[in-house]
């Protein structure tokens, strides 16, 4: 081989290796990617209450944990559907039962927690309350891998300034929505677990009948959506 055919097959041999360098380059880029797309797929949420989080009298698709799903896609995050435990009518008991049988799993990235309007509503005591609800944020947390960073706390709505509870004494219901209230705020504090204050947007419903669904009684699917706006930036950070 002579001089110049030489230089030229070594040339062609060191841009072949820079071609291939480069392939293999961009073969582990797409699988980076491929591997963070997975990764966001998964990301899982288990959402747990009563007649509040199930979204009695509204539309599946405007349950609040359904719209907060859906706003967390809007903003490109690959979320699965959530996995709701909520059933009307739910205390906190029922809803430790409730738990129980469906053994959900524990490494959800997201869990919610909006319990106690049922306690109030049948007048069963606030000691009660504080026990099963302080059992409720422990497995909260271990149904979040034990990480209570991702668990957040929504307080309990006013359903006193409801059509419903028009011959009601609706001060009284103001007055023990906030007592227990009050010990859901102190427990999350003890535990280090975000708390979302949602009664005070609750009770604009006094005013406005578009936050009301049709039974007169629950939250509608705008009231929901205010809901979710109040959480969605900590939930946005925490995924």
């Amino acid at each position: 081989m002579n001089y110049i055919g030489s230089i030229l097959f070594i040339l062609t041999f060191a841009l072949g290796g820079c071609l291939q360098d480069n392939d293999n380059e961009e073969k582990m880029q797409n699988n980076l990617q491929s591997s963070e797309s997975t990764a966001r797929e998964e990301l899982s949420y288990l959402a747990l209450g009563d007649s509040y989080t199930i979204g009695e009298s509204v539309d599946p698709s405007m349950r609040w944990p359904v719209q907060l799903v859906e706003r967390l896609r809007n903003d490109s995050l690959n979320v699965n559907d959530a996995e709701i435990i909520a059933r009307t009518g739910w205390t906190t008991g029922e809803l430790l039962g409730g738990i129980d049988v469906a053994d959900p799993g524990n490494n959800y990235d997201l869990v919610s927690l909006l319990i106690g309007v049922n306690n109030q509503y049948r007048g069963l005591p606030l000691s009660n309350f504080r026990t099963e609800f302080r059992q409720l944020l422990n497995i909260s947390v271990d149904k979040a891998g034990g990480d209570k960073g991702k668990v957040i706390v929504l307080s309990i709505p006013d359903w006193g300034v409801m059509p419903f509870a028009g011959d009601r004494d609706r001060n009284e219901i103001a007055k023990e929505i906030n007592s227990f209230n009050d010990v859901i705020k102190e427990e999350c504090g003890q535990a280090g677990i975000r708390f979302f204050d949602i009664t005070g947007i609750s009770r604009q419903a006094k005013d406005d009948a578009g936050l009301v669904a049709s039974d007169g009684l629950h939250p509608s699917g705008e009231m929901y959506k205010l809901w979710v706006h109040r959480v969605y930036p900590a939930v946005l950070d925490i995924l």
